[in-house]
């Protein structure tokens, strides 16, 4: 007969335990980096955003939190890889509007789609304004639509490439104001401004931090904010929704999600961590202060963005029959 003495059965019940966490919280207890996939370069204001966000939800994982730079092809370089990634719940992807939801509904031929990720959590959202020269003397939407039935030729406005939030944007602000309208491509949005401060384009749909100084100056007028709320950082700023267009309303956002297959216990551990360490108040007035919306949000939180993208989004490139390489 076997004799189990109490170290034998200790060893035992640990094995057990071991054996019962492995599935889900093994790779918790390890000790072993978290690493968030960013599908943009180091040294911006969302790469720095992320690594303070990381570094507290490492705090209190009680793990190291550490962050991958990997831009490139509109985001599809990091999407692609966090969607390959070993579901061993020690990769997240920091998904965003483009390099997410856009690129799936625009192109074909991706490794990739929306069922390649769960949901883990959002970040933040930031807001579109629709911003006219100064010189135009336009006020708001109703005066900018009566300006372009005026004018009698098509408004032309900046995107930042076709397929963009921007360029889509622009084609529901076509619909609802039922006026003609042309987008004009640019590498990056300060060309843009300089443009639009010259005349050269009527239209411009950048975030408000970034053409505050030129409003300030007298050179461009913001006519109102895509949010469903006024801005904290702008509160004289009107809402779409205020000025009769609720239609309007719309933002590019900033998540987390996980490759297909991570265990729930590991989604749900990282889930709290940054739902924590979003509601940090430091955190929250810096992203109002540089125009970003805090988004305190869970799994449901960011299955809710990417099923409202599908919609949204999807009807206007469906509409619009556009689609990329």
């Amino acid at each position: 007969m076997t004799q189990f003495t109490r170290r034998s059965l200790m060893a035992a019940a640990g094995l057990a335990a071991a054996t019962v966490l492995t599935p889900m919280g093994a790779l918790a207890q390890s000790g072993q980096p978290i690493h968030l996939i960013v599908p943009y370069g180091g040294g911006g204001l969302i790469d720095g955003l992320v690594r303070e966000i990381g570094d507290m939800m490492s705090q209190e994982l009680d793990q190291p939190v550490v962050v991958e730079n990997k831009p490139g092809s509109n985001g599809i370089i990091g999407a692609t890889l966090a969607a390959a990634a070993k579901p061993d719940g020690l990769t997240y992807f920091i998904g965003a509007t483009g390099p997410l939801s856009l690129n799936v509904l625009l192109r074909d031929g991706l490794t990739y789609d929306l069922d390649s990720f769960e949901p883990v959590g959002t970040m933040m959202s930031g807001p579109l304004t629709v911003t006219v020269p100064a010189s135009m003397g336009v006020n708001d939407l109703d005066e900018l639509k009566a300006y372009a039935d005026e004018l009698g030729q098509p408004l032309r406005y900046a995107t930042l490439g076709p397929g963009s939030v921007t360029h889509l944007f622009g084609k529901v602000l076509q619909d609802k104001l039922d006026v003609e309208m042309v987008d004009v491509a640019y590498a990056d949005n300060p060309s843009a401004v300089v443009d639009l401060i010259g005349g050269l384009n009527d239209l411009n749909f950048s975030t408000p931090i970034s053409l505050v100084k030129h409003e300030e100056a007298g050179d461009l007028k913001m006519l109102a904010i895509s949010s469903p709320e006024r801005h904290e950082k702008f509160p004289n700023l009107p809402t779409t929704t205020e000025l009769g267009y609720p239609e309007l309303v719309s933002s590019f956002w900033f998540g987390v999600l996980a490759p297909k297959g991570t265990p729930e216990a590991e989604i749900a551990r990282v889930s709290t961590a940054l739902q924590n360490a979003m509601q940090n108040a430091d955190l929250q007035a810096k992203m109002n202060n540089v125009g970003m919306t805090p988004e305190v949000g869970g799994q449901e939180a960011m299955q809710a963005q990417l099923d409202w993208d599908k919609d949204f989004w999807g009807t206007v490139i469906t509409e619009n029959g556009i689609t990329l390489e």
